[in-house]
């Protein structure tokens, strides 16, 4: 079992940043993949944000990221990080952290654990 808390999420103006944190713990956590994705409100689909191994490696971000959001993670604190900069009204929505074994890093459902996830509302 693996546990995700995320934090950060609150309200910034457009341009601005903010940055998440996702804290894992449970047994052998760090054998997972991170995720970070986000979903609108009234969409089931949960879309793909950023990813990376605790390795530090195979880093991807979505297009509509790209640029302006950063995953990095600190393995000392167990933690994941999203830096997100030059925000837009367009990401105000509830981001997630997630953890895979395998699968595909754009494919939510090929993600075993889910934190609650945190609001970013990003006002114009």
């Amino acid at each position: 079992q693996v546990q995700l808390v995320e934090s950060g999420g609150g309200l910034v103006q457009a341009g601005g940043s903010l940055r998440l944190s996702c804290a894992a713990s449970g047994r052998a956590f760090s054998s997972y993949a991170m995720g970070w994705f986000r979903q609108a409100p009234g969409k089931e689909e949960r879309e793909f944000v950023a990813h990376i191994r605790w390795s530090g490696f195979n880093t991807y971000y979505a297009d509509s990221v790209k640029g302006r959001f950063t995953i990095s993670r600190n393995s000392a604190k167990n933690t994941v990080y999203l830096q997100m900069n030059s925000l837009k009204p367009e990401d105000t929505v509830v981001y997630y952290c997630a953890a895979r074994l395998r699968g595909s890093y754009y494919s939510s459902q090929d993600y075993n654990y889910w934190g609650r996830g945190t609001q970013v509302t990003v006002s114009s």
